[in-house]
Formats: C-alpha cells, sequence, structure tokens
C-alpha cells in the first residue's frame, strides 16, 4: 500500500511547490508594477514642483487628520494637499504624504511627522465611487486652484 500513497505524496508536494512559485512570481510582478508606477508618479509630481516654484501655489503648512477626523495635527512639513479633504499631499521636497493618523493626545502637543510613502498614479484606487483620482488631475487641481 505504501507504494501506491508515494507518488500522491509526491504529486501534492509538487503542486505545492509549483504553487509557491507562482504565487512568488505573482507577488514579484505586482512589485514590479507598483515600482513602475511609483516612478511615474514621481515624474509628475517633479514636473509639478517646477511649475508651482514658478507659478504657485505658494505652499501651505500640511496637518494630519485623525482617522474619525475630528482632530487634526500639527506637522513639520510643507507643501499641498492633493484631495479636498486633506487626507494625502506632497511636501515641498516632492514626498507624497498620507495625512491620517489614530487619534492621540500627545499628538495633540507634540504634532506629528509624517511618513513618506511611495507615490501612487492613482490617488484612493479601490476606494469607493468619486474617491480615486489620477496623480495627474488631482496636481493639475492644485496648480489651477481647484483644491
Amino acid at each position: 500500500m505504501t507504494g501506491t500513497s508515494e507518488p500522491a505524496a509526491d504529486d501534492a508536494a509538487s503542486w505545492r511547490a509549483r504553487r509557491r512559485e507562482a504565487a512568488g512570481a505573482h507577488a514579484e510582478a505586482l512589485a514590479a508594477r507598483q515600482r513602475a508606477e511609483s516612478a511615474r508618479a514621481r515624474a509628475l509630481i517633479e514636473e509639478f514642483l517646477v511649475a508651482v516654484r514658478r507659478d504657485g501655489p505658494a505652499p501651505v503648512p500640511l496637518h494630519v487628520r485623525s482617522y474619525d477626523g475630528r482632530a487634526h495635527y500639527r506637522t513639520p512639513v510643507e507643501g499641498w494637499y492633493l484631495r479636498r479633504d486633506g487626507t494625502v499631499g506632497i511636501g515641498t521636497d516632492g514626498a507624497f504624504y498620507v495625512l491620517t493618523a489614530p487619534s492621540s493626545l500627545a499628538a495633540r502637543f507634540r504634532g506629528v511627522r509624517p511618513t513618506p510613502q511611495d507615490p501612487p498614479l492613482v490617488i484612493g484606487a479601490g476606494g469607493k465611487d468619486g474617491e480615486s483620482v489620477d496623480m495627474a488631475d488631482a496636481l493639475r487641481r492644485v496648480r489651477d486652484g481647484q483644491v
């Protein structure tokens, strides 16, 4: 009987190994696609910085909102908000920030230091209808004074 169960066990092990390989390849392809999108978004941001330094608008102090929207915390970052709700922004150094954080008494007094993130080509992708916006459109709105 052991002679018949070994091929089944080998088949199962082989199948698991192929699935691991496929999952790894899929994860690497996704990471490569995200890196490429971030590179294109960074290029858009660089163009934006050249334009706003020349023509305005001037940067403003960026604030972080609590997740529930009730509190606003100061940050050391100046830049431009990319959404009307103030949840994402670009710093004067070209860094992309998600400007939300948990409610915190300490943050009310000390402020918050947001962490730069890889910029997406679509802000809010996967969100509700009407909540996503192309990076190029968001940057154009800022330049046009519509944010």
